[in-house]
């Protein structure tokens, strides 16, 4: 801890950067205050204790406005504030109206520094570059992060990896209770069908979707390959088009279907000769991901460092790397 700062500080340093976080003496992760309210509405909530305060960046998008109704809806928890990129026309607005409620006192910001210097928890649904930025500041911070974002590469999920060695992150591609029970669903019966059985990933989302296969898709590849005890890179089809040849036996394979207002519908085709068995998840509503972001950040208060997923959150799976 940095000299000249009390023991119930927090501080965040960046170069010669200290920005200190206060919390009350009797302060707890994941409760409340007397006398205040985690939903910004007037629930009451218990004594003795203090909300958790959860911070938004790219609080100006679909999902990150979705994120600030979930935090303003549920008990426990507290909106620390939400950031956009510099040149966002929202900078200033409140975060209240911005979301079609009443106002709420907090601005869109631009400083994800400060952010994660007022959060105990800041959820990102973003793009990887900026997550990987996110993941640095959380780590100097001692933030909690939960991550939402897809597409990340090899050498950015190393970063979050290393990042994750100071601070918990909570890091899925889909933050949904369904999709998490169907990823160990296609895990066991890859591991049950031997490789004469085909296995076809097919995905679809909205028109506006920038990155394919999905991360949803890829995590069910992933969650094949190890039923089948192989490597997913060495068995992945991306695409098809024009003379293919034949199926080469032991491929994963997908297909990416964009269109319309399509929130996320996925299905793994276990294809044999005379049958086939699919499983599939449907997302009617994008709160389910915001649910789970809260969900998943209000789990990993009090947790050590270390890289954790959905299926920790849920109790599905063993015990995170920690570094």
């Amino acid at each position: 801890m940095a000299a000249g700062l009390h023991a119930d500080e927090k501080s965040l340093m960046l170069g010669a950067i200290i920005l200190p976080r206060r919390f009350p003496a009797t302060a707890q992760a994941g409760a409340v205050t007397p006398g205040t309210s985690g939903l910004l509405t007037g629930t009451p909530l218990a004594q003795g204790t203090v909300a958790m305060k959860i911070g938004v960046v790219g609080c100006t998008g679909r999902m990150g406005q979705m994120l600030i109704r979930q935090i303003v809806g549920t008990a426990g928890c507290v909106l620390a504030g939400g950031v956009d990129r510099p040149a966002s026309p929202a900078i200033g607005k409140d975060l209240g109206t911005l979301i079609g409620l009443e106002a709420l006192g907090l601005s869109v910001g631009e400083d994800p520094v400060a952010l994660f210097a007022a959060s105990d928890a800041v959820i990102d649904f973003t793009v990887p570059a900026a997550s990987i930025q996110h993941a640095h500041l959380a780590a100097q911070a001692q933030t909690i992060l939960v991550v939402g974002t897809t597409g990340l590469s090899r050498d950015q999920e190393a970063e979050l990896f290393r990042a994750a060695r100071y601070t918990p992150i909570v890091q899925s591609a889909n933050m949904s209770l369904g999709v998490n029970i169907l990823l160990a669903a296609v895990e066991q019966v890859a591991r049950a069908l031997g490789p004469e059985v085909d296995i076809e990933i097919l995905e679809m989302h909205h028109r506006y979707k920038v990155d394919a296969p999905s991360g949803t898709a890829l995590a069910l590849g992933r969650a094949a390959a190890a039923g089948r005890g192989v490597d997913l890179d060495q068995v992945a089809v991306r695409s098809r088009d024009g003379l293919t040849g034949p199926r080469r036996r032991g491929d994963i394979g997908f297909a990416a279907l964009r269109g319309g207002d399509v929130v996320g519908d996925h299905s793994v085709i276990f294809a044999a000769d005379g049958e086939r068995v699919e499983l599939s998840h449907r997302a009617s509503d994008r709160s389910i991901f915001a649910r789970g972001a809260v969900a998943a950040a209000r789990w990993a208060a009090g947790k050590p460092p270390g890289l954790y997923g959905m299926r920790d959150v849920l109790g599905m799976a063993t015990p995170a790397a920690t570094g």
